[in-house]
């Protein structure tokens, strides 16, 4: 019996253990509220490709952090690089990874509670969340740039009218432990308010044999959240958050023998602290409109470190003809960001045909970001950027079942960067860009009330400059400065995605499928890539740099399904299925130590299937169980190689009890152990083979366990 049909297996007995004949047509799936869009809809009548992950999800895998959840959602993927998940991928499109180059806009935004993450996603922890919802696709009327791809939007728990709290506390192996707790209820008449709080810790579970510790790639990590909720009269309501993470994670994940021991002498760290003020109101102007206005401001410090060689002196004891060489590598970024977004909402239903609801807003952001780097020398450099928009979307009723949704957005962007450093002096860069997004979508309601819908949709975002190479080429040897020439800027991106959806329910509402088809052309993709270059002292340097490509392209198909069986056992799936095609990109290849040019091969971090499937069962009125399988095909992680991270299976499970107020749960990731990786690197590193190029891993979690209790009040 294969592994992946014992799997299901013990799917198929937990099914069967919780069967009962069914008779229960009053029990159904319960209605699922998508707020990410200008108006809260239902899941159902969402014209696009949605996945939403609610508590349960959260608590039945002790999640703890978005990179958790993520592998629920079909087509989306991350790229770790760090001691948390920093950078998404959906449908293929999404960063691997941040050096020196800024990146402010990553093609999938991450946004909690209105404040955007981009580039800090490793701050996106579960605290308190009511759910997690996974737009994919272009989402550019309503995100502009930061969401070429796609969006994850997490929302928290909102202030109550009732007082309420919990108190929660954990426990798992490789020494990981988790406190927290919440209160919400009115402080005034008319002022709700919410607290919560958590701090966790794990020593991690790569070991560092050569210091003899086990705990180099902790996590420690503490968050808070602040909210309040105004009542401002019968015709206001003003929602303020403010949010604050503070992690000391430890960095040491990459092991020259690509298992789970270490032999680095000088471990790095993956430090953020991130604090941010948000504000949300809406004001009813009139019978007809109201006003929305969110502002936000956040802060955040970056210090990520890593001992560059994963070595120490003694790693050429006994081997001949091997040459150790030691560095580290320090990279300390601020940034803070201010967003102001203002709209106009038509409040008419959309009861008849002719009747139509509108939008029109005005969008601006100015975002400074500091950049010190110690690796041989030290690295200065400043990137400011501003963004203004305006936009607008009209959804039309042309008969009582046919929609027609039609939006715009123009954004006007522009960027200045300069850096220092003691070899080119400095370097001066600017970037004007005139940005277009929108979407044009059919949607009709059948005679049962099943949604089908067609969407063209456009997402663009800006080019800028290569901040590696621009640094570097002045010391280059002749060779490797006529390849970056004309590559020490890219150019914007553009990204055209055609839809076809189809979302409804069977059997008295309690089997719900969602599903949808897709082909997204690329222009000027802009894909990352290393290049291996000698300076004129034939000294080693890694320059990175993002590059446009000549052509690629993205299609596939997603399903999800929900069925509540019976009163006591729900089953739930997904699947994502994806090509990619990438055309005329030139790179420079480790193994031919040559430029060549890339032709007709799959984009990185896009696995061809990846799926999640699973069963709740209520055994007793206290106690319920829950099992999952999930897995992903193999994929490419770079374009300088051709090298790929394994497929995978990972078998999950948790059994909880309640009684009363009390909550206790015993959960399990990867009972089967199973050895997979979630990054990975392409190059010479090892001084014991020579500094051969070599495929270097990151590992993913092995497995992990642990017991979580809450105390509901």
């Amino acid at each position: 019996m294969t592994r992946l049909n014992r799997h299901a297996l013990y799917l198929a007995v937990l099914a069967a253990s919780s069967y009962q004949p069914l008779h229960a047509e009053e029990f159904a799936l319960e209605e699922v509220i998508v707020t990410a869009n200008f108006r809260e809809a239902s899941l159902l009548d969402s014209p696009a490709s949605v996945s939403v992950v609610d508590v349960a999800d959260i608590e039945s895998r002790g999640a703890q952090h978005l990179q958790d959840v993520l592998n629920l959602s079909p087509n989306v993927n991350f790229s770790s690089g760090a001691s948390r998940a920093r950078f998404l991928q959906m449908r293929g499109i999404g960063e691997l990874e941040q050096f020196v180059d800024p990146k402010h806009f990553p093609s999938v935004g991450v946004t909690v509670d209105g404040i955007s993450l981009n580039g800090n996603a490793n701050a996106a922890m579960l605290m308190d969340t009511e759910q997690v919802e996974v737009l994919r696709g272009p989402q550019g009327t309503r995100f502009g740039t930061n969401a070429l791809a796609g969006m994850v939007n997490i929302t928290s728990a909102a202030p109550t009218e009732e007082f309420e709290g919990f108190v929660t506390g954990g426990v798992a192996n490789y020494g990981g432990a988790e406190l927290g707790a919440a209160v919400s209820g009115p402080l005034t008449d008319n002022l709700l308010g919410r607290l919560a709080v958590q701090h966790q810790r794990s020593d991690g579970y790569m070991e560092n044999d050569y210091l003899g510790r086990d705990n180099t790639n902790n996590i420690d990590e503490s968050s808070a959240r602040g909210k309040l909720r105004w009542l401002a009269g019968d015709d206001a309501v003003i929602d303020f958050t403010a949010m604050s993470f503070h992690s000391n994670n430890g960095y040491d994940a990459y092991s020259l023998d690509n298992d789970f021991h270490t032999q680095s002498d000088q471990p790095g760290h993956d430090r953020v602290d991130f604090d941010a003020l948000a504000m949300n109101g809406t004001w009813s102007l009139s019978d007809d409109y109201d006003l929305n206005i969110i502002s936000s401001w956040s802060q955040s410090e970056n210090d990520y470190s890593y001992d560059e060689d994963w070595s120490n002196p003694h790693i050429c004891d006994g081997v001949a003809s091997c040459e150790w060489f030691s560095n580290t590598d320090s990279l300390q970024r601020d940034t803070q960001t201010i967003d102001l977004d203002a709209r106009l909402l038509s409040t008419g239903a959309l009861d008849v045909a002719g009747d139509y609801q509108t939008v029109f807003g005005v969008y601006g952001q100015h975002r400074e970001q500091s950049l010190e780097r110690y690796y041989y020398d030290e690295f200065n450099s400043d990137y400011d950027s501003q963004r203004l928009a305006a936009y607008g979307q009209i959804d039309y009723m042309l008969t009582d079942s046919l929609h027609l949704i039609a939006g715009l957005r123009g954004e006007r962007f522009s960027d200045d960067y300069s850096d220092l450093n003691v070899y080119g002096g400095r370097f001066n860069s600017d970037n004007r860009d005139n940005l277009y997004s929108g979407e044009l979508t059919l949607q009709y309601f059948t005679a049962n009330d099943n949604l089908v819908y067609a969407t063209v949709s456009r997402g663009e975002k800006p080019g800028g400059v290569n901040t590696e190479a621009s640094s570097s080429y002045p010391m280059l040897q002749p060779g490797y400065q006529d390849f970056l020439h004309s590559r020490l800027s890219f150019e914007s991106e553009s990204l055209l995605n055609t839809e076809l959806g189809f979302k409804g329910t069977f059997i008295d509402d309690r089997l719900q499928l969602r599903a949808a088809v897709f082909y997204m052309q690329r222009d000027n993709a802009q894909l990352e890539s290393w290049l291996t270059a000698y300076d004129n002292n034939n000294q080693f340097h890694w320059v990175g740099l993002l590059d446009n490509a000549g052509r690629a392209s993205n299609y596939g198909a997603e399903l999800e399904l929900d069925f509540v069986a019976t009163e006591q056992l729900s089953l739930f799936a997904s699947l994502g299925l994806l090509r990619t095609n990438v055309d005329g990109m030139t790179v420079y290849d480790l193994d031919q130590e040559a430029f060549v040019e890339v032709n007709d091969r799959e984009q990185a971090k896009s696995p061809r299937y990846q799926y999640s499937v699973g069963a709740q069962a209520q055994f007793t009125e206290r106690l319920s169980g829950r099992i999952e399988l999930e897995g992903k095909d193999q994929q490419y992680y770079g374009y300088y190689h051709d090298n790929t991270l394994d497929a995978y299976d990972l078998l999950n499970a948790s059994v909880s009890y309640q009684q009363g107020p009390v909550e206790l749960t015993l959960w399990a990731r990867n009972l089967t152990n199973e050895e997979y990786a979630v990054h990975g690197l392409y190059f010479g590193n090892d001084p014991r083979n020579g500094y051969m190029p070599q495929q270097f891993n990151q590992q993913g979690e092995p497995r992990t366990f642990g017991i979580n209790g809450r105390y509901n009040f």
